[in-house]
């Protein structure tokens, strides 16, 4: 194919598989980076009520990067199909009716969190004294969208071709920038929390223009104009059909924490301070083995293409082995070093040691199950590589829905309060897991088939 890429239909499995997953995981970490650089900076230089805003305001950027981050999977599951049957007219159809989706996506979304900026404001029951700060962070961090369209598109397209290196350069390159322009614009210049965001956008333009003219560059074939090439009602459907469900899957994920953050911001701004610190080294934390569910994912789909059921069912093996054996070894770390953990966000204020101590709490509650969720990354991963990204949005239905549910309800009760908040969490992997299974179990012949 003149889109010539690297094949995962051949080779050891445990080794083609991490050979594949690991610069995903490094690069996903890269991007964490810049993500916690600017919650331990704003809570070191600026303090509780600044971090308490960026914290929320995180959950929401979290929530609209699902829906491009969505679409771009389910169109890299396609891409990854195409490119396992050596289909290369379908593989380029396919990209430009998933450039096309994602851009008009994008414009939208543009539109709607620019013009409903005060009425987002509104429903995260933000406290009164973080709205301010909120706005100001929000209007500036909304103009990274773009950049993470471009990002996520090209990063999909590339490791559905089996190259996930290069969209790791570019992360790293753009975390690095993060860092250095954090401390210059917030530090230095005292730019406030838009000094933050202005950090981050600035770095997400970096990655996503960089990445997309490396594709150019690298694979014309595949990206530019061809007058032989039509954009078809057929295939936009087929991604709209794949993608609409992964991105689906992604925002009720995404929605059920941005609905959880609005129950922790009704407890308050050290609350939320510690909920704030808790999710970026939560998300630190098991993002190597949601990472290597997206890669596993990959693997999945091109060896589905090319009818390769065996090393299916060997690859569905090895990958359950090394995410369970990676998690408990996570959760051992996070929950002997949690405090220290919890340390790095907060600043002297007086409020620092009740931030810490809930952050604590909320770390060796949920941080005790990071196996559970690394193997309903591997369930969310196996069905949208199948073709059934409808089962992951049901397992993601079942998470994020007994998450939400028993976060209201056991908060409210006094005696347990925030801590509730936090049990939700496992409880929802728990039964998500088990039902991901069965339904395999039960299915296994038909699915493969």
């Amino acid at each position: 194919m003149a889109a010539n890429g690297n094949e995962l239909t051949k080779g050891p499995v445990m080794s083609t598989m991490l050979r594949f997953a690991v610069p995903m995981i490094i690069g996903d970490l890269l991007q964490q980076c810049y993500n916690i650089a600017d919650t331990i900076i704003v809570g070191r230089f600026l303090g509780t009520n600044p971090l308490a805003a960026v914290g929320s305001a995180f959950s929401l950027m979290t929530f609209l990067t699902s829906i491009l981050l969505g679409l771009a999977m389910g169109s890299g599951s396609v891409f990854s199909m195409r490119f396992g049957r050596k289909d290369e007219k379908g593989l380029r159809e396919s990209v430009l009716s998933s450039f096309v989706l994602l851009a008009a996506v994008n414009a939208v979304l543009n539109i709607i969190v620019f013009a409903g900026c005060d009425l987002i404001i509104q429903l995260l029951q933000i406290p009164e004294e973080l709205t301010a700060l909120m706005k100001e962070y929000l209007i500036v961090i909304f103009a990274g969208l773009t950049g993470i369209f471009l990002y996520n598109f090209f990063a999909s397209l590339l490791r559905s071709l089996g190259n996930s290196k290069v969209p790791t350069l570019f992360l790293a390159a753009a975390a690095i920038l993060n860092i250095v322009l954090d401390l210059w614009f917030v530090a230095g210049l005292d730019f406030g929390v838009a000094g933050a965001a202005w950090a981050t956008v600035i770095s997400q333009y970096v990655s996503g223009i960089g990445i997309a003219v490396y594709t150019g560059v690298k694979f014309p074939s595949l990206i530019r104009p061809d007058r032989s090439l039509r954009l078809k009602i057929s295939s936009i459907k087929e991604i709209a059909g794949f993608s609409s469900l992964t991105c689906l899957q992604q925002s009720i994920m995404n929605l059920g924490i941005l609905a959880v953050q609005g129950r922790v911001n009704t407890f308050g701004p050290v609350i939320m301070a510690a909920f704030a610190a808790g999710v970026k080294i939560d998300a630190f934390a098991y993002l190597p083995v949601q990472d290597f569910g997206n890669a596993f994912s990959y693997f999945i789909a091109q060896n589905y293409g090319a009818g390769q059921k065996e090393r299916i069912a060997k690859g569905i093996r090895t990958a359950t082995v090394i995410t369970i054996s990676f998690g408990i070894v996570l959760s051992l770390f996070v929950c002997l070093f949690a405090d220290s953990l919890i340390a790095l966000f907060i600043d002297d204020s007086g409020s620092a040691a009740l931030v810490i101590e809930e952050g604590v709490r909320y770390l060796r509650i949920e941080g005790a199950f990071y196996y559970l969720i690394g193997v309903l990354f591997l369930l969310y991963g196996l069905y949208r590589a199948l073709g059934r990204p409808g089962m992951s949005v049901v397992l993601t239905v079942i998470s994020l829905g007994l998450r939400v549910v028993l976060a209201y309800a056991l908060s409210a009760v006094p005696s347990i309060g925030a801590a509730g908040i936090w049990w939700s969490v496992p409880v929802g992997w728990i039964i998500a897991d088990a039902a991901g299974i069965i339904y395999y179990m039960l299915k296994r012949k038909i699915i493969l088939s």
